[in-house]
């Protein structure tokens, strides 16, 4: 339920012959890029103009919003995906639906799992993209300035005092992260303890009052851009949680940070930066 729940969040956020290594090869093969995240990357190193399909919300950069839609996390449409002919198909392992997948497979498709687990990971990520479209030296180059960049925010932020937190992933019904999980990677970054990081799931559940119970320094809400807002938590009504009673909330882009692309570095720097500025103040109160 968790993982079909948080793949629907996120759309708001190797092998074969598809790869190329020839300009004239470049241009001709047709992708259909089936997350919000695949096209990033795949503008990211220079195939986006290879992209013929895609999916709900793959709307950065603007070139992706005129790419023709073929499904999203609830499914995919077959007949609109044999009409684009793709050569290669890029899925998302944990947020594409399996039965699709293996339906596409059956058809003879070229199908690649993208399945980035770890920050550092997306650089492979990168790489593999460029090999499978033949974008390999740009693909290099990005994920050589992604691997710098995040050792360089990691650098910045390793000796600062750690502070607890809650992130609020999800409003009604209230979700956060466990310690498994892509957004507790970041959070780590910027020296920040999760107060649910090990909840048995990687998606849980929670009450208000198990956030009043954890007692967070600080508070951070991701802001969505999604078709139907999130409901707004009072939290003023809860003040012995220490977040709430220093009014420390800190608010982040959850287009950056909840998709496994290069532009989540400029989330992660963000998010730190907020971080820290909370760090100081509830100092300068203690």
């Amino acid at each position: 339920m968790y993982n079909a729940f948080f793949a629907a969040l996120l759309f708001l956020c190797l092998g074969g012959n598809a790869a190329a290594s020839d300009t004239t090869t470049q241009d001709k093969l047709r992708v259909v890029a089936l997350a919000p995240h695949i096209v990033e990357n795949l503008f990211a190193i220079g195939a986006g103009g290879n992209i013929v399909g895609t999916v709900d919300y793959a709307d950065y950069p603007i070139e992706a919003k005129s790419i023709e839609r073929i499904g999203g996390y609830y499914g995919i449409s077959l007949e609109k995906l044999l009409a684009l002919k793709p050569d290669l198909v890029i899925a998302w392992k944990s947020g594409n639906q399996s039965e699709d997948l293996e339906q596409i497979k059956r058809l003879g498709i070229n199908v690649h799992l993208s399945n980035p687990t770890t920050i550092e990971s997306l650089a492979n990520e990168l790489i593999t993209l460029g090999q499978l479209t033949g974008y390999v030296e740009q693909s290099q180059q990005v994920a050589a300035n992604f691997t710098k960049r995040l050792a360089a925010i990691k650098q910045r932020y390793h000796s600062k005092e750690p502070l607890s937190g809650f992130y609020q992933l999800w409003a009604e019904p209230m979700m956060t992260v466990n310690n498994k999980t892509w957004i507790n990677q970041l959070i780590e970054i910027c020296q920040v303890s999760n107060v649910f990081a090990h909840s048995p799931t990687d998606y849980p559940q929670i009450s208000i009052e198990n956030v009043v119970i954890k007692k967070p320094q600080i508070i951070i809400i991701p802001d969505e851009h999604a078709d139907k807002p999130q409901p707004k938590i009072n939290w003023q009504k809860w003040p012995e949680v220490p977040a709430v009673k220093h009014n420390q909330f800190v608010r982040v882009n959850a287009d950056l940070l909840h998709r496994f692309s290069p532009r989540m570095l400029d989330g992660l720097a963000n998010m730190c930066d907020k971080i820290d500025a909370s760090r100081k103040q509830i100092k300068s109160i203690q």
